[in-house]
């Protein structure tokens, strides 16, 4: 009797750890990295809601920056979004040893012995992307895959059915930072008190992502202004914005009617601001 009820305890304990360690892995192996409780964190906002870390929303409002560069079409950018999403969970990944897939380096895991250019060029999340995008591009009849169908045209990877699952993730993400919705992207900055990069820099950042698109972009004292000739064009500055505000020091993003304010980490009415964006950077941290 005494031996049944061991094994009886036994297999439970068995049933209760394989199926903690299951969920465990689903939660942090498969799914995005939570922020750390009490740490600064992104959320965007559309037709459903996605969390990042200042890290994840900067790569991804890079990724689309690019992308809306390029003139692609804004289901491209949810193409790449959602194989960012599951190659490197939006973190620019450098070589991890027998951690990685060959020599797969960055944010799209791509690599340079298959003719994707150098580990330090693929380190760039502006060259990644483009890379990416010209690949996508060159695929006839693209527009019409499934999103997965469409990454795997692309990436070739063991499992083609894994970007299916970062689809809903993805449609969010470029809806917000492609401007289709407005004051979608919030960050909780936790009151920084600024960083080194100075609005000019933040401006040159700016000019990188966006290319020819950010050309009437400047900097004056503590304020950058971007031109923005329509709405859809002014939301995916502003959202831009947003997402380096973590990390950059920014302090408010107006575009408008509306202004988003580091204090409080959400969007509320302003003053109306005529076909500009303009931020407030603190820097000197």
């Amino acid at each position: 009797m005494k031996g049944r009820q061991v094994l009886t305890v036994l297999v439970i304990l068995v049933v209760v750890f394989g199926v903690g360690g299951y969920l465990a892995r689903e939660q942090f192996e498969g799914g995005l990295r939570l922020p750390v409780l009490g740490a600064p964190e992104c959320v965007v906002r559309a037709d459903g809601e996605v969390r990042l870390d200042p890290e994840q929303m900067s790569n991804a409002a890079t990724i689309a920056a690019v992308g809306i560069a390029r003139n692609v079409p804004d289901r491209a950018v949810v193409v790449a979004l959602a194989t960012a999403l599951q190659e490197s969970k939006l973190r620019n990944l450098e070589h991890l040893g027998e951690g990685n897939d060959h020599d797969s380096v960055g944010l799209f895991q791509q690599r340079p012995s298959q003719g994707w250019g150098t580990a330090k060029q693929i380190m760039d999340p502006r060259y990644s992307a483009k890379r990416f995008y010209t690949s996508l591009l060159k695929i006839k009849g693209w527009e019409r895959l499934r999103i997965t169908d469409a990454a795997q045209r692309v990436q070739r990877s063991a499992y083609p059915e894994a970007y299916d699952k970062w689809v809903e993730e993805a449609t969010v993400l470029a809806t917000v930072l492609t401007g289709q919705q407005a004051n979608g992207v919030t960050c909780d900055t936790h009151k920084s008190d600024g960083t080194d990069l100075t609005p000019v820099g933040l401006a040159e950042r700016m000019k990188l992502d966006f290319g020819a698109k950010a050309k009437g972009v400047t900097a004056e004292g503590t304020a950058l202004r971007v031109p923005a000739k329509s709405s859809k064009i002014g939301w995916q500055f502003a959202h831009w914005l947003v997402a380096q505000a973590p990390a950059a020091g920014v302090t408010k993003v107006t575009f408008a009617d509306r202004q988003w304010s580091a204090r409080d980490g959400s969007w509320s009415g302003a003053e109306k601001v005529a076909e500009q964006v303009v931020a407030e950077v603190v820097t000197g941290g």
